[in-house]
C-alpha cells in the first residue's frame, strides 16, 4: 500500500494529502536545521551521562526514605550539567509544571516579600498559586504580594514597567518563556538574557525565575546559561522524552535549589529523602531521548501552522517565524470549530482515539477548557495534544508529538473534520 492509499484508509482525502506533501517539500530546508539543533543537544546530553559515569546501578531506584540513591543524585548533576546550574532539583514528587513553579517560587519568598512577573499575566494555574484568584494555601495569604509588568503592544518586554515595578520588597522575578492560554510571542533565549542583564541593572540581588515549560531543547541555549538562578519544568513536557510518567525539574543556584528542596520535603531533610520509586529508567532514557522528540513536535508546529495559514487562519507564531518553544496556537473565533479541532486530536491519537472531548471546568482554570490527550501518560503535553479555553477567540494551543509522521496525520485529520463540518 502506497503513503497516500495510507492517509486514504485513515479517512484523509487526496487534495488534503497532497497539500500536505506540498508544505513538506517547502518546509525540508527548515527541518534540516531543527535536526541540527537535536543533534547539538543530543551530543550535550551525552557527554553530560559521560561525565557524571551514569551506569546500570543508576537505574535501580529506592523505596522509603531514598537515602543515598545513586541513580537519583546522579540524574541531578546530569541535569545541572545539561542546563550549566550549579544544582538541581529532578523528582518524581513534584506532580507537574504548575507544582514545580509554586514549589520554587514559595520556597525562595518569605512573608512580607513581593514577587514580580516581567512577562504580564502568568499561565492560568498561576493565578490560584498567586491569589490572583483566591484560593486555599496562595502567597497572598502568607503575606507576599504581587506586580505585574505588562507587555508592550507588541509583545515585547516593557523595560520601563519592569522598572517602575521593582522595589524594596521585590525578591523574585519571574518570566514565562511561553505564551501560555495568551496570543503573544513566546520568548526566545536571547530575549530573556537581555531582559535578565536588564533586570540585574536595576536590581543585582534580585532572584530571577524563568519558567522554561514546552522551551526546552528548542534551542541550543537555555536560560539558565544567561544568568537566570532558576530554571523550571515539567518532565512530562520536553525533557522528559515522552517517557517520563510524572515529575518536575528546578536547576538553578545551590541556595535557590536548596530551600526549593526543604520546601518539598522538610526542613532539615531537603535533597537527602526521597526514593525514586522505580522511575528511574524513564527519567533518564527520557532526558536522553528528549532532543530528538522535541524537534519531531517542533517539526509538527511549524507544519501545523503553514497548513492553517495557508486555509486562511489566523495562527501565532505563523508559519515563518523562528520557534521558542513546541506550541502552536490556531485562532478559530468559533467554539464549534475549536471543539472539532481538539476532536479530530482525539481521533487520532493511539490511546482513547475513540472518545470524543468534552469542555469541562478544569481545576486551575477560570474557564470551560477542551484537552484532547489520548496519551500513554496523563496529560503529558509532549506527547501529541490540543486544548483551549472556551471563550473568545476561541484559539486552540497544539503541541506535542513523539514522532513527526503522527504529528503529520492528526493534523491533516483536524483540517479533514473541519472540511467535514463546512460541508454539512
Amino acid at each position: 500500500m502506497s503513503t497516500k492509499e495510507m492517509y486514504r484508509s485513515l479517512g484523509i482525502r487526496e487534495e488534503l494529502y497532497e497539500l500536505g506533501e506540498e508544505v513538506l517539500q517547502e518546509l525540508k530546508p527548515r527541518f534540516d536545521k531543527i535536526d541540527e539543533t537535536a543533534e547539538v543537544n543530543q551530543l550535550k546530553i551525552l557527554r553530560a551521562f559521560h561525565k557524571e559515569r551514569v551506569s546500570e546501578a543508576c537505574l535501580y531506584g529506592t523505596k522509603g526514605y531514598g537515602y543515598n540513591d545513586i541513580g537519583r543524585d546522579t540524574l541531578e548533576r546530569v541535569y545541572a550539567d545539561v542546563f550549566k546550574t550549579e544544582d538541581a532539583l529532578v523528582r518524581p514528587q513534584i506532580t507537574c509544571g504548575t507544582h514545580a513553579l509554586s514549589l520554587a517560587i514559595f520556597s525562595n519568598l518569605r512573608p512580607g516579600d513581593e514577587l514580580l512577573s516581567a512577562a504580564g499575566k502568568p499561565y492560568d494555574t498561576l493565578e490560584e498559586v498567586i491569589g490572583i484568584r483566591e484560593s486555599r494555601g496562595s502567597l497572598k495569604e502568607y503575606g507576599i504580594s504581587y506586580a505585574q509588568a505588562d507587555l508592550k503592544s507588541d509583545g515585547s518586554f516593557d523595560f520601563d514597567s519592569i522598572r517602575e515595578n521593582i522595589n524594596k520588597r521585590t525578591k523574585l522575578v519571574t518570566i514565562q518563556r511561553s505564551k501560555g492560554y495568551q496570543t503573544r510571542r513566546s520568548f526566545g533565549v536571547k530575549d530573556i538574557a537581555e531582559t535578565i542583564s536588564f533586570i540585574r541593572s536595576v536590581k543585582k540581588d534580585v532572584r530571577i525565575m524563568v519558567d522554561n515549560c514546552y522551551g526546552e531543547f528548542v534551542e541550543r541555549e537555555e536560560p539558565s546559561e544567561y544568568g537566570a538562578d532558576m530554571v523550571v519544568g515539567s518532565l512530562i513536557k520536553n525533557p522528559g522524552g515522552g517517557l517520563a510518567p510524572i515529575g518536575g525539574y528546578i536547576c538553578g543556584t545551590k541556595e535557590c535549589v536548596e530551600n526549593a528542596a526543604y520546601r518539598l520535603t522538610s526542613p532539615g531533610l531537603g535533597k537527602e529523602v526521597g526514593a525514586s520509586l522505580g522511575v528511574l529508567p524513564e527519567f533518564y532514557q527520557g532526558f536522553f531521548l528528549s532532543p530528538v522528540v522535541t524537534a519531531a513536535a517542533l517539526k509538527g508546529a511549524i507544519f501545523a501552522a503553514n497548513i492553517y495559514e495557508r486555509l486562511g487562519y489566523d495562527v501565532l507564531p505563523n508559519g515563518k517565524e523562528e520557534r521558542h518553544d513546541i506550541i502552536q496556537a490556531v485562532t478559530f473565533n468559533d467554539p464549534k470549530s475549536l471543539i472539532s479541532f481538539c476532536r479530530a486530536i482525539q481521533a487520532a491519537a493511539p490511546v482513547d482515539s475513540f472518545v470524543a472531548p468534552e469542555p469541562w471546568d478544569m481545576p486551575g482554570y477560570d474557564s470551560e477548557v477542551i484537552m484532547a490527550a489520548g496519551n500513554f501518560v496523563s496529560g503529558s503535553s509532549i506527547e501529541l495534544s490540543a486544548d483551549g479555553p472556551l471563550r473568545p477567540p476561541y484559539s486552540v494551543y497544539f503541541q506535542g508529538g513523539l514522532t513527526f509522521p503522527h504529528v503529520k496525520y492528526a493534523i491533516l485529520n483536524s483540517v479533514e473534520y473541519l472540511m467535514r463540518d463546512r460541508d454539512t
